[in-house]
């Protein structure tokens, strides 16, 4: 619904009509494994990414297809699977009887990931694209399009000098058992001997979360959360990660 007073906000004077369909159609999420292997029966996502293919959701949705849309892969991770949008009232296709799930099994597989999405996640107006690993994830094009503050995004990542990024968290206690629903967002997380924060928890679900650290304290193993001495912070760094992400930030505190 957000988006559709987005669109309406941003109209204009365009003679365009927009109307919200979120009662006649869902959005799916198909994951849990890697999907590599294309088939006949697997979708094809051409159409996402910077390649820009033929369009086959859009066409669908254009010829008023009863089969709705068809299942395009997530362009930030492989492992995210893919995604889709479908008639309400039916099944999609590829979906097995008896796997459906909830979807926040969807939330906890993505934050495991390290992958941040909407603006309850990524700040509207606060967030810098790059620490929030936006730049592997395929949502900043280095080579086209102008937005406010490219020059100053585009220097910072040819430079290598980034700071803060967002890492998967796992909350633990003492002996190191997972600790259920104890961590809020905005939560700070801090060194325990120095007592200096080294970031804040952005999102937070059961014994998981994200959280926005400075890499320079982010791996040192001695991470707690402010007024709660007795949950630990371990910080993961997600397998997608480019090797220079980290080898670049080791580099940068050597010099310093």
């Amino acid at each position: 619904m957000c988006v559709y007073y987005c669109l309406c906000r941003y109209r204009l004077r365009s003679k365009v009509e927009i109307e919200s369909v979120t009662d006649d159609f869902s959005c799916w999420q198909r994951f849990g494994q890697v999907l590599t292997q294309k088939s006949s029966e697997e979708p094809d996502a051409a159409s996402l990414g910077w390649g820009g293919g033929f369009d086959r959701s859009g066409q669908s949705s254009s010829q008023g297809n009863n089969c709705g849309w068809l299942w395009y892969r997530d362009p930030r991770l492989d492992c995210l699977g893919f995604r889709g949008i479908f008639p309400s009232n039916t099944t999609p296709p590829l979906v097995e009887a008896d796997k459906e799930t909830n979807e926040e099994n969807y939330l906890l597989w993505r934050l495991e990931k390290g992958v941040a999405e909407g603006s309850a996640e990524i700040p509207k107006g606060e967030a810098v694209p790059l620490e929030y690993n936006l730049a592997g994830l395929n949502g900043i094009s280095f080579d086209k399009g102008c937005y406010v503050g490219q020059e100053l995004i585009a220097r910072t990542h040819h430079r290598g000098v980034i700071r803060k990024r967002l890492l998967p968290l796992k909350f633990v206690n003492d002996s190191g058992k997972e600790v259920e629903q104890k961590v809020a967002p905005r939560s700070e997380v801090i060194d325990a001997s120095s007592r200096k924060k080294a970031g804040t928890v952005t999102t937070a679900l059961g014994s998981r979360g994200l959280g926005l650290l400075c890499l320079d304290e982010a791996f040192k193993g001695s991470l707690i959360i402010r007024g709660l001495d007795d949950v630990k912070v371990q910080t993961i760094k997600p397998e997608w990660w480019p090797a220079e992400w980290l080898s670049d930030q080791q580099e940068q505190t050597s010099t310093a």
